[in-house]
């Protein structure tokens, strides 16, 4: 396994964010599209957009060397723009993004694990995500306690309480 550890997401890592954006848009190699396509997308990008707004909360993922190797961030959306995964007003949404030579050795595990104590200490209930059913991330969810709520298409949106 290779070391990393986890460090809270500041202000200054939007283009980290946005990086791990577009590696959660393209967990599907044979479906990937550019950065650009990806963050052009208006329901994509209002997942970074203005990064860090009061109450978005995160955590990054380093190497030893001190690169970033993944994160996971949570944001509230309101009804009226919601983000994918939307259950309620006050439920933080999160994103989950792993550079593909880090899936499969515990990275988003210990992301996931982060921001859900982050989300509880923050004094929120549930935390809410979207996934893809045939996204291998799904399994990793299933197993942090995150259960469907709401299916459409091809996609799940998944809840975890928190506290």
């Amino acid at each position: 396994m290779n070391a990393f550890r986890i460090r809270p997401a500041t202000g200054e890592d939007a283009r980290v964010l946005s990086d791990m954006l577009v590696e959660a848009a393209n967990w599907d190699p044979a479906r990937a599209r550019s950065r650009v396509t990806v963050l052009e997308d208006p329901a994509v990008r209002h997942y970074v957009a203005g990064w860090q707004r009061p109450g978005d909360f995160g955590c990054v993922a380093e190497d030893a060397r001190g690169v970033a190797v993944g994160a996971c961030w949570a944001r509230l959306f309101p009804a009226n723009a919601p983000g994918y995964g939307f259950v309620a007003p006050g439920v933080p949404e999160l994103t989950l993004g792993v550079y593909p030579q880090w899936r499969a050795q515990g990275a988003g595990r210990a992301l996931l694990r982060e921001i859900a104590r982050e989300a509880a200490a923050r004094g929120f209930a549930r935390l809410s995500l979207s996934v893809q059913r045939a996204n291998f991330a799904q399994r990793l969810y299933v197993s942090e306690g995150y259960v469907t709520v709401a299916t459409s298409g091809t996609a799940d949106t998944m809840v975890r309480t928190v506290r």
